[in-house]
């Protein structure tokens, strides 16, 4: 089986790192991928933009591939499944029309509201005047969100009026011709990646993201620090209803607008203090390091999973297997991230930390002849497996100090949360 891998993060490495572990995966290319794929054995890298969904679909063609999984989000939004689908080759993501669930907020507002799923109270503005005084009638603290997509960093918690205005001012400044404004929900969040065939739903166990860039939740928000897996607060109970009453009827709500959803249904949740959990925003893709954490404790194919959500009879397959175990990854960016950095920064020490039994995803790498060198913002993601909370959060920090390069920066807390829940 031929795989083509769309994206050049962490999250991409992870997916195709799982996916040739699978016997019936012979070849894995990626487009654009990064030094970690290129070094990734059974795969190779084709330098195209994730962009370029022409140009992806004549790689597919040529290379008589079986099977696409989309990371990106921008590559969804752009059309890629339906030019695929009409090339006739199966491909893992969320039509055009399906991907609007992530690039437009609004869009995904309406749609929950259609579907009776629990949701922030907010309001749509196309104008900086009308938000402003939707804000200050509201008062603080507030949520003001990009309506399109903005690599993770469209979401501004405005602790004062004038943080809100600002936030305002600073998306339309920006091009983003609509804006959410919303009230700031309570809680703790969890994300749950769930896949899907358009009728069935199939949920992977519960992570939690780290968006902020300075330990204790402090600073701006990044595309994530760190993600843990499984996460505490995520209680059977919980995933009962989360299955119940925001993912099936999200997909239902789909399907009846005549979308056929086959891909990652993610859902970034707020679990309040009485244990409710409420929709903060959907994604249409895998999250990114949230992979990074689920994949490695995924015992069933990947390919076979995939495929079955892709032949529409995810019903058929029998329940997902799991390892035992937690998973922690830590995030490690360049200096000024996720602001301005420096790219080319030469990287030690990734075999000495693999060789004290983490995994090292490569997200901002390239490779320069036999030199491995940073190309992003977040450069690495380290991901520890153990028995427990404790354990793997001491895992992972090992690793992660075994590796260097200039500007290295991470945070130190990832975790924190759990372990404080869990031994």
């Amino acid at each position: 089986m031929k795989v083509l891998v769309i994206g050049n993060g962490g999250r991409e490495h992870a997916l195709a790192w799982k996916l040739l572990q699978s016997p019936r995966v012979e070849q894995c290319w990626c487009v654009p991928g990064n030094g970690g794929t290129a070094l990734l054995e059974g795969c190779k890298n084709i330098p195209l933009a994730v962009e370029d969904i022409d140009g992806i679909a004549q790689v597919a063609l040529q290379n008589q591939v079986d099977l696409v999984v989309v990371g990106p989000e921008v590559t969804l939004s752009l059309g890629i499944s339906d030019l695929l689908q009409q090339e006739g080759i199966p491909v893992f993501g969320p039509t055009q029309l399906g991907a609007k669930i992530e690039s437009s907020k609004s869009w995904a507002k309406t749609l929950m509201a259609e579907a009776g799923v629990p949701i922030a109270q907010g309001e749509t503005f196309s104008n900086a005047a009308a938000a402003k005084a939707y804000i200050t009638q509201q008062g603080t603290p507030i949520v003001v969100k990009a309506d399109g997509l903005a690599a993770g960093k469209g979401v501004i918690v405005a602790q004062t009026v004038p943080e809100a205005y600002t936030a305002v001012d600073d998306l339309f400044k920006a091009g983003f011709s609509l804006i959410v404004v919303e009230e700031c929900l309570i809680g703790e969040e969890v994300s749950i990646l769930a896949l899907t065939d358009g009728i069935t739903v199939r949920s992977l166990l519960p992570a939690q993201d780290h968006k902020r860039i300075g330990d204790g939740d402090t600073g701006l928000n990044t595309g994530g620090m760190g993600a843990y897996c499984p996460a505490p607060i995520a209680t059977p109970d919980l995933l009962q209803r989360v299955d119940k009453e925001i993912l099936q009827p999200t997909v239902t709500a789909l399907r009846n607008r005549g979308i056929d959803y086959r891909g990652v249904l993610y859902a970034g949740l707020m679990v309040s203090p009485q244990g409710e959990p409420k929709v903060l925003e959907y994604n249409c893709r895998f999250g990114d390091p949230e992979t990074q954490a689920v994949l490695p404790l995924l015992k069933t194919p990947l390919d076979q999973v995939i495929l079955a959500c892709v032949q529409q009879r995810l019903g058929e397959l029998p329940p997902l297997r799991w390892r035992l175990g937690t998973a922690v990854c830590v995030v490690a960016v360049s200096a000024g991230y996720p602001g301005q950095y420096e790219k080319g920064k030469l990287i030690t020490g990734i075999q000495e930390a693999e060789a004290m039994g983490v995994t090292v995803f490569q997200a901002g790498t390239a490779l320069e002849g036999d030199r491995l060198v940073t190309d992003g913002g977040r450069v690495l993601g380290v991901t520890a497996i153990r028995q427990n909370f404790s354990e793997a959060i001491i895992g992972v920090y090992q690793g992660v100090d075994c590796i260097d390069f200039e500007g290295k920066y991470y945070r130190r807390d990832i975790g924190h949360r759990a372990r404080s829940r869990k031994g």
